[in-house]
């Protein structure tokens, strides 16, 4: 995400490898690709759709079918909404959801009786080191630990699985550890941690402002666009643990230029309106640490227990992220905002889980609207400098070079003992991380920069 107080160096995108590569293959020659309306007998056959439309078409068939509804995932390879129903005695709710153009799956599990389970790991097990999400292409609940849940606690997490019956949930371990991910789209600094800007907004009152994750707005107050610079945003409002992960920080200079878009360095995609994710749905993802990355939606709704403490209401994704990318923006190759980065496990050598903060709630959360320049700042951004990945986003000093590339990545200096990151930290400068991070330091707080 760029706006034009970001420095106007130019330079290319020098990280996020082959994963930065892959996902511009597929993002920028389709970026303004449609897809066919879809079978013109509606009844008679699953109708093919883009993503943004199966996920207006979910919202509006779990209004109609009601209790008999229990969830939905686009299937990218046909281009079609698959619908879970609980038909029970009546069949006339497949009849309905088929023609509205949905392939209809009947399943065992009511979304009922998913979320009670997902309530009843809440207060049973809410380790540190967990996370779940209901699964609507397996009708159950995915339960995820960490390499932490171990002993005592990988027993009372395998037995609460257990209990919910047979058919219920799944458990599986990831490799490595669940933390949040301070940075995200351009880079931005604060109380000697690095975060990234996710997308612009426009507050309640109509000041310019962006969204960035709320462990980045409780780490420091003021941000600014270069390491050690003056600040040029305020934190407004800010939510973490709890019921999500988002920040609302204001332009301090009120007559700043805060256009709708994602940068990524060589180009930017205009954002055009924020969107509800749907399972199964390629998205994107952009980080001043790692640059560009694409995956799927792999769960909606999901708690995650950080060592800071629970988040719920998340995005699960098999994009990989690192430190330093939280906060990042979380989007579609239309152009439309998905969500925000908070944390997860691994990295993008050997990948793992990512959880977003859903875009539409933060806006609803705060009171504020998606976009400033609303026509994504084409003009002379589009080929300029800005566009051509200013430092803040994986070209220049700032994120390609030593802030993600050289000894704030994880070079000499790594990340500081007291940012919980090890090896895969990314610092803020020779003394890392740990020491700055006003939620971390010694304390050995997980919040990473």
């Amino acid at each position: 995400m760029s706006h034009k107080r970001i420095p106007k160096r130019r330079a290319a995108i020098a990280v996020g490898g082959v994963a930065a590569l892959g996902a511009a293959a597929i993002l920028l020659p389709n970026a303004n690709a449609s897809q066919d309306g879809g079978s013109s007998d509606a009844a008679a056959s699953p109708r093919t759709l883009k993503a943004a439309d199966a996920s207006d078409l979910a919202s509006r068939l779990a209004g109609m079918l009601g209790d008999a509804f229990a969830g939905s995932y686009y299937d990218s390879g046909d281009q079609q909404l698959v619908v879970n129903v609980v038909a029970g005695d009546d069949n006339q709710v497949v009849v309905e959801a088929k023609k509205a153009g949905a392939d209809v799956r009947e399943v065992e599990n009511s979304m009922g009786e998913l979320r009670g389970g997902a309530t009843t790991l809440r207060s049973q097990a809410a380790v540190p080191g967990t996370s779940w999400a209901i699964d609507p292409r397996t009708n159950k609940i995915l339960v995820t630990a960490d390499s932490t849940v171990t002993g005592e606690k990988w027993d009372r997490l395998e037995s609460t699985v257990q209990g919910l019956g047979s058919g219920m949930a799944t458990l599986k371990k990831s490799a490595g550890t669940f933390r949040t991910f301070a940075s995200g789209g351009d880079a931005i600094f604060g109380g000697g941690a690095r975060c990234s800007l996710g997308f612009n907004v426009t507050a309640g009152d109509g000041a310019p402002a962006f969204l960035t994750a709320g462990h980045c707005g409780v780490a420091a107050e003021q941000w600014s666009d270069a390491q050690g610079g003056q600040p040029i945003g305020t934190v407004d409002q800010a939510v973490f643990p709890g019921e999500g992960d988002f920040a609302l920080v204001r332009y301090d200079d009120p007559a700043t230029e805060a256009p709708s878009e994602v940068n990524l360095g060589d180009q930017t995609v205009p954002i055009a309106q924020a969107a509800d994710a749907t399972v199964g749905q390629q998205v994107f993802r952009m980080g001043s640490t790692t640059g560009l990355a694409d995956g799927q939606v792999l769960g909606l709704d999901a708690t995650v227990n950080y060592p800071e403490g629970t988040v719920t209401g998340l995005i699960q994704t098999d994009v990989c992220a690192e430190p330093g990318d939280s906060g990042g923006s979380l989007f579609t190759q239309d152009g439309q905002a998905i969500g925000l980065t908070s944390g997860g496990s691994g990295d993008c050598t050997a990948g793992g889980e990512t959880f977003f903060q859903p875009v539409t709630t933060a806006l609803e959360a705060v009171g504020a609207t998606l976009g400033g320049d609303a026509a994504g700042g084409a003009g002379d951004q589009a080929g300029g400098e800005e566009a051509g990945g200013g430092d803040a986003v994986g070209g220049g000093e700032e994120a390609g070079g030593e802030g993600a590339g050289g000894e704030e990545a994880g070079g000499d200096a790594g990340a500081g003992d007291g940012s919980g990151t090890g090896e895969q930290g990314v610092g803020t400068g020779e003394d890392g991380v740990g020491d700055g991070m006003g939620a971390g330091g010694e304390a050995g707080s997980d919040l990473t920069g």
